[in-house]
């Protein structure tokens, strides 16, 4: 019987809606953790989820069955309405459109591990924006800047 083998493995970035800094360090832990199962039901395997207060990182196996579009609305639609049900915002939270998601090789797994691991250091230096800007220049993704964070308008 034939087998499908593969090895696929992404970072996906996403942030809150308008960058607002809402993911509270007192259930973060607990919402990283929540995300990691998701993408663990959908088949696909968690290497590590990690974030600020305005933006999360998930470092994952990609599943060759399902598409990194159906894994991130799933992944971003539960996780919101969870966050919504234990109602840890203040007011309705969502994610912000879109997101980033870039590809690496077996050599590149502990070092993106440690660097998603280590957010809360790196962003004392850096902005979300400018971490994100540098991620599509550094895989040389063309963007418009005028609409990298369209809903912030």
């Amino acid at each position: 019987m034939a087998n499908t083998y593969h090895q696929i493995y992404l970072q996906a970035v996403f942030a809150v809606k308008y960058r607002n800094a809402v993911l509270h360090e007192s259930w973060r832990t607990k919402l990283q953790g929540v995300l990691g199962n998701l993408i663990n039901e959908t088949g696909c395997k968690t290497l590590i989820v990690n974030g600020v207060e305005d933006h999360i990182h998930c470092f994952l196996g990609l599943k060759p069955v399902i598409s990194v579009s159906e894994l991130m609305k799933t992944v971003k639609a539960k996780s919101s309405k969870d966050i919504n049900d234990h109602q840890l915002t203040s007011s309705h939270f969502e994610w912000q459109i879109g997101y980033g998601v870039f590809s690496y090789g077996q050599s590149q797994i502990d070092s993106v591990y440690k660097y998603i691991s280590n957010q809360e250091e790196h962003h004392k230096n850096q902005t979300f924006k400018e971490e994100y800007l540098e991620l599509l220049k550094q895989f040389k993704v063309e963007y418009d800047e005028r609409y990298v964070f369209q809903d912030l308008i």
